[in-house]
């Protein structure tokens, strides 16, 4: 049996626990939990089955009741030091995979300030937020089979795209190629039909960083009147460990004021808005800062509206909020915005950047505070851009 020292100032330390799926040379992928710089390998430490599985979803979809077990047991071991040896590696020789099996996908556009931005740079002569868009939590249906890990390569979109003083459309590589800064939430407990805001943690497990990646100028010209498809379809990027709502408690803030007040169904006795502070780096150089504080709907009522209509959940349902952006320049999560579209080119380094170049690399990282001053870390979700690939019609 091993006790682990850890950095105090750790934010992988007791209080957080993440899940993710590794493997090493040699052995499948499997699932652990993040200790420090370590990953404590569960199916050899607690012997149950689920976590000698490629995913969590077996796991997930156990609930809250084991969730709570497993968090303990965990727990008790690393802090009484029984660990077994053989269950310890260090992260750097493990190699991260996706975590869970993405059963669905939707995103959501659930930051105020993101959304004003948008409509004025895309409706300069209309108000910037729609109707209906204080009155439910706006979102588009994605792809669940291009979520990939971090660290995966984002290979420059194809597609349709007409800029305003082109006669035409043509069609190649995005010229507009973007970031959107978000936070996900995964389901772990399925259900039939509506989640109430106040039925959140029981079904839904816990929390990624998401890159949804965007070519604007796809998105521009595809998305009236059915919305995004192409431009957003090609990748979305999530980081390797899904932070529990359970770790997440001391995290938990109100939204912003909802003028006016939401219908019943999607009122909540206690928000679920979360103090998460994301960093976004573009070829190492941070850009901004956006809060997921800031935002205006909360995850537990984005679920509320996502279900309301009747639509059952799956196990590895993935939600995300859509692009964290503050009231503040710096703080804006999508580079249309940081740049507005590209008309206010920022500096990166001893470089002048408006959108992705080829061999540009993102990061965004993500933490929030835990109990007794720590902090809760996501770890971080990167990715590189690679150019567009030869199209081959048949």
């Amino acid at each position: 049996m091993t006790h682990i020292d850890i950095p105090a100032n750790s934010e992988f330390g007791v209080d957080n626990l993440p899940y993710g799926v590794f493997s090493t040379p040699g052995m499948d992928a499997r699932v652990g939990v993040r200790y420090g710089d370590n990953v404590i390998d569960l199916a050899v430490a607690l012997g149950d089955p689920d976590f000698s599985l490629p995913s969590l979803n077996a796991f997930m979809a156990r609930g809250r009741n084991r969730w709570v077990e497993v968090r303990s047991s965990v727990t008790n071991m690393l802090v009484s030091g029984t660990t077994p040896a053989e269950a310890i590696m260090p992260v750097s020789d493990v190699t991260m995979h996706l975590p869970f099996e993405v059963a669905d996908y939707v995103d959501f556009y659930a930051s105020e300030h993101h959304a004003s931005n948008i409509g004025r740079l895309f409706r300069p002569d209309a108000e910037p937020l729609l109707p209906n868009w204080k009155h439910l939590p706006v979102a588009y249906h994605g792809r669940a089979g291009t979520v990939v890990v971090s660290g995966t390569d984002i290979t420059r979109p194809r597609g349709q795209r007409k800029a305003p003083d082109e006669h035409s459309p043509t069609f190649g590589p995005s010229r507009r190629l973007d970031i959107e800064a978000e936070m996900g939430f995964v389901i772990g407990v399925p259900a039939d039909g509506p989640i109430s805001p106040d039925q959140f943690s029981e079904h839904v497990f816990g929390a990624v960083i998401v890159n949804d990646w965007s070519a604007r100028d796809i998105q521009a010209w595809e998305y009236v009147p059915l919305g995004p498809n192409l431009g957003k379809s090609f990748a979305t990027s999530i980081s390797p460990w899904v932070v529990t709502l359970l770790a997440l408690e001391h995290a938990r803030v109100s939204t912003p004021v909802q003028n006016p007040e939401p219908l019943a169904y999607l009122r909540e006795s206690r928000s679920w808005a979360l103090d998460v502070d994301l960093t976004v780096a573009w070829n190492g150089h941070i850009v901004s800062r956006p809060p997921y504080s800031a935002m205006y709907w909360s995850p537990a009522q984005m679920l509320a509206h996502e279900t309301s209509n009747g639509a059952t959940s799956r196990t590895g349902d993935l939600f995300a909020s859509g692009t964290i952006s503050g009231p503040e320049k710096n703080q804006r999560g999508a580079f249309i915005e940081l740049t507005w579209g590209g008309a206010e080119p920022v500096t990166v380094g001893s470089e002048s950047r408006t959108f992705l170049e080829d061999g540009d690399e993102v990061v965004i990282a993500a933490s929030a505070p835990g109990p007794n001053g720590c902090r809760i870390g996501f770890g971080e979700v990167r990715g590189r851009i690679a150019p567009a690939g030869e199209l081959t019609v048949e």
